[in-house]
């Protein structure tokens, strides 16, 4: 049975946002709207509205929530959203989840807002409370609930298989591809975008769980997946790649993994790079020791198909005056750089970062065809 919560009362500035099903006494709520993906896949958008106080509501069955907002000049900067979701299979609700409300994550001109993705688990019941920022609550504000589904049917090839270097160029890592994570195509723009040269590897993370089982590693990515795309707005994932917790190698947006596809990963400078996102949260968790290795495979492949040494540096032009760099502004970065590198972000995370020195080293020594391990610290 199901543990009841109470009512929130609104009390300063806090607009307390919490969803239940609505009595014929209340104001009529808008009408929630779901969008289906292949493989049973959906986004359920639930309209959020202002100050009034409400018990919590079941819901369709999701895995991964988040909170958008339409008008991309305004932001959640300096409020806060929590959530609190009820366990499908035992019906317990979970303590107050914090969510990132800034979103540094993106197109370098998004088209809308939205906090960082919440990967819950199975569930089937949620609630949310909003504290507004300096510049009050944007407009359009949503909850987008996400179940990933079983994914669209495969197709070959599922993996690319690791190759040996070419050249100047370091081995190719097995990478699963989008067929292999079970992508629906459909979902995205048809069209492919390009840029130049990649200079430079930005590694994050997902801000998702970090316990989770390898083998449910591509529903979270097919949940981060519709998230980007069917809430945000995006044109396809963001992330050019992604890692999980047991190394392995996933082809993050469509276009060609070994081609520099303009992703949408690190605001102000998606150009001439790509962005790498280790599946989990590393604020205190320790990343597992495939990690690293696996960002390190990628990293020096991807770099080392245009020769770019990954102990080097490169210089990018900011195209975002939201970016820790003025619009304009040329900045100059580690071949292997982390998202907090050009974005006031904590990402990759505390444990993850100080990491990125044995990465390059790893990478490095791959690209000239040396066999080396990262140092691996104790999993927690």
């Amino acid at each position: 049975m199901g543990i009841s919560l109470p009512a929130v009362a609104v009390a300063g500035c806090t607009a307390v946002l919490l969803l239940q099903p609505v009595t014929a006494a209340a104001v009529t709520e808008p009408a929630p709207q779901r969008r289906t993906s292949a493989g049973g896949g959906s986004v359920t958008s639930l309209p959020l509205t202002a100050g009034r106080a409400l018990a919590p509501r079941t819901t369709q069955p999701f895995e991964l929530l988040g909170v958008g907002w339409d008008d991309p000049a305004r932001s959640l900067a300096g409020g806060s959203v929590q959530v609190r979701t009820r366990d499908a299979a035992t019906h317990v609700w979970s303590g107050w989840h914090l969510l990132d409300a800034d979103g540094e994550d993106g197109p370098d001109t998004p088209g809308g807002g939205a906090t960082a993705p919440l990967w819950t688990g199975p569930s089937d019941g949620v609630a949310v409370q909003v504290t507004p920022g300096p510049a009050g609550l944007p407009a359009g504000l949503r909850l987008e609930l996400v179940d990933p589904g079983r994914g669209a049917a495969p197709a070959s090839p599922r993996t690319l298989p690791a190759e040996p270097p070419d050249g100047h160029q370091a081995p190719r890592p097995a990478i699963v591809t989008r067929a292999g994570w079970g992508a629906d195509e459909s979902l995205r723009d048809p069209d492919f975008d390009y840029t130049g040269p990649v200079r430079v590897v930005f590694v994050h993370h997902t801000v998702t769980a970090t316990e989770y089982a390898c083998d449910d590693a591509p529903r979270v990515i097919r949940a981060i997946y519709q998230y980007h795309v069917q809430s945000n707005g995006w044109r396809d994932i963001g992330y050019n790649f992604l890692v999980d917790r047991c190394g392995t190698v996933y082809e993050g947006r469509a276009g060609g993994a070994e081609l520099p596809v303009h992703g949408a990963h690190t605001l102000g400078f998606n150009t001439d790079s790509a962005g790498v996102a280790a599946l989990g949260t590393f604020v205190t968790d320790t990343p597992p020791p495939p990690v690293p290795d696996g960002l390190a495979r990628l990293a020096a492949w991807k770099l080392g198909l245009t020769g770019q040494d990954a102990g080097g540096r490169a210089q990018l032009v900011s195209s975002s005056s939201g970016s820790r760099y003025p619009k304009g502004t040329t900045a100059t970065f580690e071949a292997v750089s982390g998202h907090r590198d050009a974005f006031n972000t904590e990402c990759p995370g505390a444990t993850l970062y100080p990491l990125l020195p044995a990465i390059r080293t790893q990478a490095v020594l791959l690209q000239s065809g040396a066999r080396w391990a990262v140092p691996r610290p104790p999993v927690r």
